[in-house]
């Protein structure tokens, strides 16, 4: 296929699967345990240099516990899939764990407003950006979670974000239609928080999932956070509802309210004071480093960091407005 235009933004990652397919030919299926502790599991897997991709969707189910972790370790240089990112980008951001992205959402904090912290670190010029869409991204990965080297589209033609992307366009040998290729996204290693887990990585998610199955597929190394850890006869006794197998698993790492302060759904609901704290703090230099010592490099743990931000009378507080959220939705809103 000729290529009739394509952007100028970089690959940070190679598309090419038969590559990723000799690594993943490597990677062990035992079924084995992999309990470890978050810290273990940064320290483990996640290295200056390699490309970093989180799992949620904005605010919900977001790794929050495993992205305070990797700023506490120092991790710098990294690549990031700003895909639907938002708190975790902010929190990134203060940190400057990445110099390489792939932008689609980022900065914004929904309803919530914009991270200055962050969009002052993305007009630095410290960061090499190629841009995309919520939906290029999550093409990418499908790609990757598929094992080609691309999948064709329709979004981004004619805009200026796939002249700033790494995308190509080409005409359609069957139809003659202009399409858009988007490239495999292979991460070197993903966070990803779910509701259960067994010990060996059998892992179960409720509600909005995202991209999440596909990263998985697609990473080359998988650290699970998960809310509790239930039996594997559990897991057995209702596989259907095993959204990622174990076999896809590197790191197993028990983390109770490992996404707060955003939402859990069904568990608890955001604490949206808190992420307004973040908001204000970032607003006065001074403020924001007593901000980050407190939250997070002097606090050893998401059990401290919990206890510093309410403790668990402000969990049951978040549990019980999720509770009647989802109260409310089942009777119509009524």
């Amino acid at each position: 296929m000729d290529v009739i235009e394509e952007g100028k933004g970089g690959l940070f990652t190679d598309p090419d699967p038969d590559k990723a397919r000799a690594f993943f030919r490597k990677k062990s299926r035992k079924m084995e345990n992999k309990l470890m502790m978050l810290k273990e599991a940064v320290e483990k897997f996640v290295h200056d240099g390699d490309y970093l991709a989180i799992g949620g969707f904005g605010a919900n189910r977001t790794p929050i516990a495993a992205c305070h972790e990797i700023v506490r370790q120092g991790r710098k240089n990294m690549a990031f899939a700003g895909h639907t990112s938002t708190h975790d980008f902010q929190i990134l951001s203060a940190g400057k764990v990445f110099n390489r992205l792939d932008i689609a959402y980022i900065i914004g904090l929904e309803a919530r407003g914009l991270s200055q912290c962050a969009r002052k670190y993305m007009q630095s010029g410290e960061v090499e950006i190629s841009e995309w869409t919520n939906y290029s991204l999550a093409a990418r990965l499908k790609a990757a979670a598929m094992g080609v080297p691309f999948v064709p589209t329709r979004n981004m033609l004619g805009t200026d974000t796939l002249k700033h992307s790494g995308a190509k366009v080409v005409a359609c040998p069957f139809t003659g239609k202009k399409m858009t290729l988007q490239p495999a996204l292979y991460p070197d290693i993903s966070v990803i928080h779910v509701h259960e887990a067994d010990v060996f990585g059998n892992c179960r998610i409720r509600g909005i999932m995202i991209s999440d199955d596909d990263l998985a597929r697609a990473s080359k190394h998988l650290i699970i956070t998960t809310e509790r850890l239930i039996p594997n006869e559990e897991i057995r006794r209702d596989p259907t509802n095993t959204v990622i197998p174990y076999y896809l698993v590197d790191a197993v790492c028990e983390v109770p309210f490992g996404a707060y302060p955003g939402t859990m759904p069904y568990e608890y609901f955001s604490d949206e004071v808190h992420l307004q704290e973040w908001l204000k703090a970032e607003k006065n230099p001074e403020d924001f480093k007593e901000f980050l010592n407190r939250n997070i490099y002097d606090c050893p743990d998401n059990f401290e960091y919990i206890e510093r931000n309410g403790g668990l009378a402000k969990m049951n507080e978040l549990r019980m407005k999720e509770f009647l959220l989802h109260k409310e939705a089942d009777n119509g809103g009524l």
